[in-house]
């Protein structure tokens, strides 16, 4: 019952054959092996973005503050929701690597930037000239941090304000593919069409082993992201292999059939808890996270009979009356099964 996170889970098998074949022989370094040239194309197609530049990383916070340095400049910041994962998640990495640059945290319900609220905080900076912050740019985070997602259209909602301040906008997409099946977008309506500048395309919390990529829209980026990521540490010179697990992940929609299988188990999930009596959902489960709170004893017996995840927030104790509820998160991964799910679900009903 492993329900930890998405990126305790295996790599599936298609990407380990892919590895296994992508270490025969030799290859360029640097990003210059054939295989990348491969997932480069890939990208553009499955965008519909002919001009966009690809580029690969192994982390998932390398993507994003690699992604903000080129969109926000030291004196100026990054407008997110307060549970965005570049403010909960990244130990200030945003701000180390845009030179200082600041977050300004947004209200939202379920982890969501509202238009309204987002247009209020970006009138509210810059007032006092070079007194203040400047605006610099938008992130936004889908799926969200609770387990929401943003359809294209509420991506669009939100672009457009940026638009009328003249501000990039940045969208991180470690859990992506979840908000795609999800939502029946297709990637460009999700992304440039809906007016995103920077992709931070994820790999790892869908499967693979170690790889994120930035997609630049606007090609205008490129050069200065290569040497962003060089001067930053993140060009892998062995990067076949990180090449090898992008190209496996796209193959054949490969992507996309993970997600589903992980939204799938986690609508399961969701659907089992919202039908006790004494758990409650706390936020709508629309990608692989479930958010709920159930009483302390029942969280006593999963923990006992080995079941992982996290109490959310961590700070909550299994020590106390057996009748309090606790709140937590579960996240499923591209292998969870109906079995796990049912069998977390029988201890929490105290079959």
């Amino acid at each position: 019952m492993h329900f930890a996170s998405d990126n305790t889970s295996p790599v599936p098998p298609q990407i380990l054959d892919a590895l296994i074949a992508a270490n025969h022989g030799y290859a360029m370094p640097y990003g210059a092996d054939a295989i990348m040239a491969e997932v480069r194309t890939a990208i553009r197609e499955t965008f519909e973005a002919p001009d966009a530049e690809v580029y690969l990383v192994a982390t998932g916070t390398a993507a994003n503050a690699l992604s903000l340095s080129l969109l926000c400049p030291p004196w100026a910041t990054v407008f997110c929701h307060r549970n965005a994962h570049i403010e909960e998640d990244e130990c200030a990495a945003p701000e180390f690597y845009t030179g200082g640059a600041k977050l300004t945290l947004v209200e939202g319900a379920d982890a969501r930037l509202t238009p309204e609220a987002l247009r209020e905080a970006i009138g509210f900076a810059a007032r006092g000239g070079v007194h203040n912050v400047q605006r610099g740019a938008v992130s936004i985070t889908n799926a969200t941090e609770h387990g929401t997602v943003y359809s294209a259209a509420e991506v669009s909602a939100l672009s457009a304000v940026a638009a009328d301040y003249d501000l990039p906008v940045h969208m991180d997409g470690a859990r992506f593919a979840n908000a795609l099946v999800a939502t029946g977008a297709t990637p460009a309506e999700m992304t440039w069409k809906a007016g995103i500048d920077v992709l931070s395309f994820g790999g790892t919390k869908n499967g693979c082993m170690g790889v994120e990529a930035v997609v630049l829209f606007d090609p205008a980026h490129a050069w200065e992201f290569e040497l962003r990521r060089k001067r930053g540490g993140h060009l892998f010179s062995k990067h076949r292999y990180l090449s090898a697990q992008m190209a496996a992940y796209l193959k054949d929609g490969l992507w996309l059939k993970l997600a589903a299988r992980a939204n799938d188990a986690a609508a399961r999930l969701s659907q089992g808890l919202a039908a006790l009596d004494r758990a409650e959902l706390l936020h709508p489960t629309e990608a692989n996270a479930v958010f709920a709170a159930f009483p302390r004893e029942a969280h006593r017996r999963a923990q006992a009979a080995g079941a992982q995840y996290y109490l959310w927030p961590m700070d909550q104790s299994l020590e106390g009356p057996g009748d309090v509820p606790l709140s937590a998160r579960m996240v499923c991964s591209w292998c969870t099964t109906d079995e796990e799910v049912d069998a977390l679900l029988a201890i929490v009903r105290g079959d």
